[in-house]
């Protein structure tokens, strides 16, 4: 893997990535940060040597590189997940670019569902703490422990200190910031009411396919690191209804501009 990084890196160095200082991953119906964003340079995926490839319609597949709030930022405009095939080490591959190439802060932002039921669809929730029920780790393989400690500490995945900033950046934007638990799973399907039972009852406040991996490889490689869930649909075991992947797609989309805000608040002063 070390050979594999490095020969990514330099791809992205010639192709102009010069020193970052702020990576981001945008998640699913979260694509309108690219906007505000002063581009410098961009990559399709699959142009990028031994990136996986997105093949989610709805994710665009393209690594950014640019100027935000006067800071280098570089932009997962799109994301990997284990329900496309690929492995948590796959998953987590464009963390340890981004590191390589120098950034010093990780922003995530994902689109969940609302598990607890007083927190609604529209809403904001900065990730506290989470649940891996994913099945594995991105830091179990042979030879780990070249890239990082083996056995991370996970006592505090997400940044204090950032998450206080969101917290304060929320109260001064009028914006209604949650703070939970969220519980990460494989899907792709949706789940059963009585797995949203399950995860109320294990303390999940909210339920995606994605974002731990990446955390985990975060705290492997001392990054600190935050994440916002933008709140897609709500979790109602008792009075379930079908899920419309378009509406949620689109209420990602109405939710986004406030994820945005916090988002560009935060660099302006980190």
């Amino acid at each position: 893997m070390i050979k594999y990084i490095e020969e990514t890196t330099e791809f992205l160095q010639e192709k102009g990535f010069e020193k970052p200082e702020i990576g981001i991953i945008l998640g699913t119906g979260l694509g309108q940060l690219i906007d505000e964003i002063e581009i410098i340079k961009e990559v399709s995926y699959n142009h990028i040597p031994n990136f996986p490839t997105a093949t989610v319609e709805f994710h665009k597949g393209k690594l950014i590189y640019g100027i935000l709030e006067g800071k280098k930022v570089v932009v997962m405009q799109g994301r990997f997940h284990l329900y496309e095939g690929y492995s948590l080490q796959d998953v987590t591959y464009p963390v340890r670019i981004m590191h390589k190439l120098g950034i010093k802060t990780l922003l995530v932002s994902n689109a969940s569902g609302a598990v607890n039921l007083n927190f609604k669809k529209g809403e904001l929730m900065l990730i506290d703490d989470h649940i891996n029920l994913q099945g594995g780790s991105p830091l179990a393989f042979k030879g780990v422990e070249k890239l990082g400690s083996r056995f991370t500490d996970m006592s505090a995945p997400y940044d204090l200190e950032i998450n206080k900033k969101l917290i304060t950046i929320a109260k001064d934007n009028n914006i209604n910031l949650h703070k939970g638990v969220y519980a990460s799973v494989v899907g792709p399907q949706l789940e059963t009411r009585a797995e949203y039972r399950y995860l109320g009852i294990i303390g999940a406040d909210a339920v995606g396919m994605s974002t731990v991996p990446e955390i985990i490889v975060a705290n492997h490689l001392d990054l600190p690191v935050a994440a916002v869930s933008v709140l897609t649909d709500e979790c109602d075991p008792d009075n379930l209804k079908p899920v419309d992947i378009g509406e949620i797609i689109a209420m990602a989309e109405k939710a986004e501009p406030e994820m945005i805000t916090l988002f560009k608040e935060l660099i302006k002063i980190l």
